[in-house]
């Protein structure tokens, strides 16, 4: 009888926790002074990033800039792949070239998704192996739960993220590449002859607004993410799934009206992208006298570009990419329950969707170590219709004791973790 009340009440558990939340709204504040977070609904939450992806692809740019292993004026020939991109895009022809000024413009206004297709074959050979590369950044930031697939943020379920992450992305850009980043607040470039005009409307209406990126597919909803500076007062924001873009907007103006007063006004020029923040990717330092210096959107009381932080001597290991193998084979049809045998299972979370739920499990074996070597990951659907979620799991544990070793690896790599008897 205690063994059925306990599997119950572990049943319950399961159904309530956060962790098993499902895709949609989202949002989080956060001071990017003292890493505070300032305000969250579903921080943590699996999401979908869509064009907030190319804040990824953007970063890496900007590091290949700084390594000296591009300039502004290198051409990327435009591959018959990257031109085949769906709208938006730049609209460059087959075996023509843009520059990486053109194509890190493009991705910035029209987030246009040719130009990061291009820019991934550029510096990875290939959009994959360049997503592989993208994944294994994220985790060196502290993105502990963002996958990558492809450069651009087209629909694929296996692509996610968080609020949370997101905006550990935003203080990296801002941290790591200050000059390069202002490029965000770009309203306008010539492009060919054609003006190509950005479309972060609330950026031009929200005072001290500097950028960054919005995105939308049908499976994210509207995404946005935001930076703001007030006196020194600095804060990032991200709204994730919004209905639509003007009520993203409002959402994200109106939780900026409320918390940014709230923001630490006593900080110096470190930015934190949170409390327990790990120390930053070294990067090279370089001459930035040829940044291109494209149409700006005009804001009232238009603060003048400024470093915003420094970047920390520190470098840290690489993260151990090996499941990012895994993540390819995502796609195919999610297997029956592994017929390990063990008494008890580990959930670490819940996704929108079987392949993210899979692509996630793959990157947390990985970092799981010794702990996780002999557990089997297994997806779970629950729930119907828009309320159905996959259950991301590991099971095959002998022992209660296995289990919470292989919940203490992951929650040391941020993952969170639940123990559930076998049946749970």
């Amino acid at each position: 009888m205690k063994k059925l009340l306990a599997a119950i009440i572990t049943a319950t558990l399961v159904v309530a926790a956060p962790l098993s939340a499902m895709a949609g709204s989202a949002s989080l504040i956060l001071d990017a002074r003292t890493g505070k977070v300032l305000a969250a609904e579903n921080g943590d939450v699996l999401n979908h990033p869509a064009s907030l992806t190319k804040m990824m692809t953007i970063y890496m740019a900007f590091e290949a800039l700084k390594r000296g292993k591009l300039s502004w004026d290198t051409p990327i020939v435009m591959s018959k792949y990257a031109a085949s991109r769906p709208p938006t895009k730049l609209g460059a022809r087959a075996g023509t070239t843009i520059t990486v000024r053109e194509a890190i413009l493009g991705m910035i206004t029209k987030s246009a998704n040719d130009a990061a297709a291009a820019m991934a074959e550029k510096l990875g050979g290939s959009e994959s192996n360049f997503a592989r590369m993208m994944t294994q950044r994220a985790r060196q930031l502290g993105m502990s739960r963002t996958v990558f697939v492809n450069a651009s943020g087209l629909p694929d379920g296996r692509q996610i993220t968080t609020a949370r992450d997101m905006s550990t992305l935003a203080v990296a850009l801002m941290r790591h590449y200050p000059r390069e980043y202002s490029l965000f607040s770009t309203a306008s470039f010539n492009f060919r002859g054609r003006t190509i005009r950005g479309h972060n409307n609330l950026m031009y209406r929200y005072q001290g607004m500097d950028g960054i990126k919005t995105g939308y597919t049908n499976a994210s909803g509207f995404n946005l993410v935001s930076a703001v500076r007030d006196g020194n007062r600095r804060v990032v924001g991200v709204v994730l799934g919004g209905r639509t873009a003007r009520s993203r907007d409002d959402k994200m103006a109106g939780l900026l009206d409320k918390y940014l007063g709230r923001a630490s006004s006593s900080g110096g020029a470190k930015l934190v992208a949170s409390v327990n923040a790990r120390q930053p990717v070294e990067v090279a330092s370089a001459a930035d006298d040829d940044l291109p210096v494209p149409v700006t959107a005009r804001r009232p009381n238009e603060l003048a570009p400024q470093a915003l932080g420094y970047l920390s001597d520190a470098t840290i290991p690489m993260e151990r990419p090996a499941a990012l193998e895994e993540i390819a084979n995502a796609g195919k049809p999610s297997p029956s329950k592994p017929s390990a045998s063990g008494d008890w299972q580990i959930q670490i979370s819940a996704a929108p969707s079987d392949d993210a739920a899979r692509a996630l499990l793959a990157l947390a074996k990985a970092e799981g170590g010794a702990a996780l070597k002999a557990a089997s990951p297994y997806t779970e659907a629950v729930g119907t219709g828009a309320n159905k979620v996959y259950r991301a799991r590991f099971v095959g544990f002998q022992s209660r004791d296995a289990a919470t070793s292989a919940c203490d690896a992951l929650k040391k790599r941020s993952y969170d973790c639940m123990l559930l008897p076998d049946n749970g």
